[in-house]
């Protein structure tokens, strides 16, 4: 797949901006601050619903403005579809899906699909354990979807189970308090359990092809593993998680509310839910030793990488029919890497059937990138360069 037409209005420092764009290669060149992030960004927002940079909508709205716009046209398999987003920060946002009626923004998931990379993902390898739990859920929402209903059911619930946990700290509660808390746990573990599901069963497929694109970025010397740890059951290695993606949602449920009826008191005296998908970890190693805190600089990188550009060949094996493929997004990474890194992920990277660099120096583009589009941005504007294609 790929967007051949983008539009933005009121989003980030673009008051207007009509794009066209091309499958294959596309470079956006500029300056640091001038808005070159600010358009890919807004590209893979209509893939996630979702900054990678900010948590909440507030910032990607001009300053001045109440609401901002996105509008993408994209093309998979000749046919097109065109999709209209409405930010609003503190209401719901809509989208106009080919010019009908406006219906909730999740109803455009699944429409275009996106793996971007770009230095914050640093953080999945050295950051703290939300990072990596956004990252699985993010590659299981892609993938399927229904995912998505799964997790918000989970942080909506999740949400109104801590607050009667805080009200019951006081110990000032009874039977219809005591209710209450059986009811939001039978419902916290039937999305709890849904979301594991999902996770496990994504893992499963994303791990060789992780250890696939580490092997392409490296010399492969060292092998990339994974432990998957929860409060409710024993950590799932590697070598036990392809049996461990096979369990059911009825099995997963039984084990939170085990989990539930164990912490119970605990969670009362600290007004907090102390077992679920919330707490949970994935600890990825490097020789069997946890990459984060030990991991050089370098490893950091290689396995960041690794973590989406298996994501990019999870997508290409779940779904190879024409026009499929995720468009891929590298967001000032060439500058970051050194020569031989750099000059592997061009050669991966250059079969996409559309890749959306950032760059501020056009010498950071490796030549196994092949041809590319060249785009000049200044603060406001992106315009494509005059003398045509590049390589």
């Amino acid at each position: 797949m790929y967007i051949d037409h983008v539009s933005l209005m009121d989003f980030r420092t673009y008051p207007l901006l009509n794009l066209p764009l091309k499958p294959g290669a596309t470079v956006f060149l500029g300056a640091n601050g001038v808005g070159k992030t600010n358009i890919v960004e807004a590209i893979d927002y209509t893939a996630n619903l979702g900054s990678h940079r900010v948590s909440n909508d507030t910032p990607l709205v001009r300053v001045g403005a109440a609401r901002a716009f996105i509008r993408t046209r994209v093309v998979r398999n000749e046919q097109q579809t065109v999709c209209e987003f409405e930010l609003a920060p503190g209401k719901s946002n809509r989208v106009r899906i080919n010019r009908a009626a406006p219906v909730r923004a999740r109803e455009a998931l699944g429409i275009v699909s996106t793996v971007l990379f770009s230095p914050e993902d640093l953080q999945l390898v050295k950051g703290e354990p939300a990072y990596r739990r956004r990252f699985i859920d993010d590659l299981a929402v892609a993938l399927r979807p229904a995912v998505a209903a799964y997790r918000a059911d989970y942080e909506r619930i999740l949400r109104q189970r801590n607050s009667l946990l805080k009200s019951m700290r006081s110990g000032c509660w009874g039977e219809d308090e005591r209710t209450t808390l059986s009811v939001w746990n039978e419902q916290l573990a039937t999305a709890g359990a849904h979301l594991l599901q999902a996770r496990l069963r994504v893992l499963a497929l994303a791990l060789p092809q992780i250890q696939r694109a580490y092997t392409e970025l490296t010399d492969g010397s060292k092998a990339v593993t994974l432990t998957y740890e929860s409060a409710i059951f024993p950590d799932i290695s590697s070598a036990v998680l392809p049996k461990a993606a096979l369990m059911s949602v009825e099995d997963f449920r039984a084990a939170l509310l085990r989990g539930f009826d164990e912490k119970r008191s605990e969670e009362i005296d600290r007004g907090l839910t102390l077992v679920g998908p919330h707490r949970d970890e994935l600890v990825l190693e490097l020789g069997g030793i946890p990459a984060r805190g030990f991991a050089s600089h370098g490893e950091t990188w290689s396995l960041a990488l690794a973590l989406r550009l298996g994501s990019w060949y999870v997508h290409r094996e779940d779904d190879d029919s024409p026009g499929a493929s995720p468009i891929l997004i590298l967001d000032d990474v060439f500058a970051e890497l050194d020569s031989a890194r750099r000059h592997k992920l061009g050669a991966i990277v250059a079969g996409a059937e559309q890749v959306l660099v950032t760059c501020a120096v056009a010498t950071d583009i490796p030549e196994e990138l092949g041809d590319y589009s060249l785009i000049n941005v200044s603060p406001g504007q992106a315009v494509y360069n005059s003398e045509g294609i590049f390589s």
